[in-house]
């Protein structure tokens, strides 16, 4: 990268982190520091929730995941409208009447100290895990670009965003948000029109796209039944509406967001912009992939994005199979493109017959090129003796720098960073909340004043980080990261909403219900996770449902519940 781009990454960066906390107030109190006073408007916690899911995990991870396998991935966030709604209609006017810190204080008033210190403990677990997840996303673009290693970059990530996190508060992370969403989109927009113009001039768009249908990258539903298929239409109409359920409804880093709102009718209309807005955001971000896709048909691709394994083979003693493969991989990346550029031709010609034979022509090169690809992967696997290596993180990165101009790289870059670090900033926060107020507040020291209590969050803040550190310097390697973070929570996303569905639609359920059922769901969901090949998004459903059925279960045979708040 030029001294420009690092200079618009550098001015960037610090007038964000500078003007958010420039506009926090209040901070040296708790209701300030947690919740800023409940005073942000509508639009700002809006957008806020959105550049938490437009982290730099969407723009790297899901770009990723569009350039390998298409738009299928967008099935899973059909039913993100319908889990809006319910959330507007019943979490939030529970959490707002209730006048609490975190949702799991709400547990601890509805059934007992014991199934809120549970749930909250798997919510840290869970959300820890995940904020891991989301640092690797840009320790791979360091990576990428500068040649530092996973855990320096890690480290360089996490802890200037949890000094920046403690200085400011949410305050600080939701005015934060407001500003990268901006770049964010911009960035997106920017590279999708880069994308089109680095197209051959005879081949238009349409054509482009054409060829991309051709191996399914463009299927947006999938019916099939098979519940091992990770994406379907129905893993995104039902499995993933309890993964958002559980995410915007129960799940701190989102409460924590409308929580700050002023009123309840002001925080609904802020989720109701996520609802709007998410899928055609999510569009565009999966359809970059896919013109990365087409983008490398036709500028020859590396062989592997990952520059550092690549360097690692050149360097072992089978550096000579390799270079083999590289020969035999170029040859496969000019057939493809050469059928591409037939089928491109076959398309304008309107010659049905002759688009079917072109298709299937470059069908065959397209296998051709993915199994030359697979043989480097098993090559890379057993010269590093990582048989977890996947580099589908690495494609995005890869074209940005060595394919964009001087300045479009220092913005997008900006755009990854930023969105990263508001994100980080947003979960260190929810899971500093949650560590003091579920935690130490409640069973350690409950008569501690503010400023002693706003010194633990600052600890809490840091200890956090450096586990999130240690987390993303694994997870960087399990393969695409935006699946890393949905299979973290949804381990854990349905047990916790099945708790939370009992509290709020079951007015008979008792405190040895709710405790039963989320132990027994847990374990439900932790065997069909080791024992099944069913795919990760129905685990939420399963693990609500269980907990469900067991709560009401067990509170009817020990009898009625005990409550310390009236209905809303």
């Amino acid at each position: 990268m030029s001294a420009i781009d690092w200079g618009i990454i550098a001015a960037y960066l610090t007038w964000v982190i500078w003007d958010g906390i420039r506009l926090s107030k209040n901070t040296n109190e708790i209701e300030g520091y947690f919740l800023a006073s409940r005073s942000l408007p509508w639009w700002a916690v809006g957008l806020s929730v959105m550049a938490t899911q437009l982290s730099a995990i969407t723009m790297i991870g899901t770009t990723g995941q569009g350039y390998a396998v298409g738009m299928g991935l967008l099935q899973q966030y059909y039913a993100l409208p319908i889990a809006m709604i319910i959330i507007a209609v019943t979490f939030v006017p529970f959490f707002h009447n209730a006048r609490i810190f975190t949702a799991y204080e709400f547990l601890e008033r509805r059934f007992d100290a014991k199934t809120r210190s549970f749930t909250a403990l798997l919510f840290l677990f869970s959300r820890g895990m995940a904020t891991g997840a989301v640092i690797s996303a840009p320790a791979v673009v360091l990576s990428v670009m500068i040649g530092l290693d996973v855990t320096t970059t890690c480290l360089l990530l996490a802890l200037p965003t949890a000094f920046y996190t403690m200085m400011g508060g949410v305050q600080a992370v939701a005015w934060t948000d407001v500003k990268q969403m901006y770049l964010i989109v911009f960035g997106l927009v920017a590279a999708c029109v880069a994308l089109m113009i680095g197209l051959p001039d005879n081949v238009s768009v349409g054509e482009a796209l054409h060829i991309a249908g051709t191996t399914g990258r463009l299927q947006v539903f999938d019916f099939s039944t098979d519940p091992s298929v990770r994406y379907t239409f129905w893993t995104g109409t039902i499995g993933a509406l309890f993964l958002f359920l559980s995410y915007f409804g129960t799940d701190q880093s989102q409460v924590q967001r409308y929580l700050t709102a002023k009123s309840i009718d002001e925080a609904r209309t802020s989720l109701f912009m996520s609802a709007y807005w998410k899928i055609p955001l999510q569009a565009l971000v999966m359809i970059i992939g896919v013109l990365m896709f087409l983008f490398y048909l036709f500028t020859p691709p590396p062989m592997l994005f990952n520059r550092a394994h690549d360097q690692r083979v050149r360097d072992s003693a089978r550096a000579g199979e390799y270079v083999a493969l590289e020969q035999k991989f170029s040859e496969a990346v000019a057939a493809r493109k050469a059928a591409a550029e037939q089928l491109a031709a076959a398309q304008r010609s309107g010659d049905a017959a002759a688009k079917t034979t072109q298709a299937a022509a470059f069908n065959a090169e397209e296998k051709r090129v993915l199994g030359v690809r697979a043989e480097a992967v098993a090559l890379v696997k057993e010269v590093s003796g990582d048989s977890s290596y996947n580099d589908i993180n690495y494609v995005f990165p890869t074209f940005v720098v060595t394919h964009l101009p001087i300045g479009l790289i220092g913005l997008l870059m900006a755009a990854i960073f930023a969105a990263a670090m508001s994100t980080v900033a947003g979960e260190l926060s929810a899971l500093s909340t949650s560590t003091v107020i579920d935690f130490y507040r409640r069973w350690v020291r409950d008569d501690g004043d503010q400023a002693h209590l706003l010194w633990v969050s600052k600890l809490a803040t840091l200890f956090w980080a450096v586990f999130a550190s240690i987390v993303a310097i694994w997870a960087s390697e399990l393969g695409s990261l935006i699946e890393v973070v949905n299979r973290f929570g949804s381990f854990f996303y349905g047990s916790i909403l099945g708790v939370f569905l009992l509290a709020i639609g079951w007015k008979r359920a008792n405190s040895t219900g709710a405790f039963s059922g989320l132990i027994a769901g847990m374990a439900v969901v932790g065997y069909v996770t080791a024992s099944t090949t069913i795919a990760f998004l129905w685990h939420n459903l399963i693990g609500a449902a269980v907990v469900f059925a067991v709560g009401m279960i067990v509170s009817e045979l020990t009898g009625p519940r005990r409550s310390l708040i009236p209905d809303p």
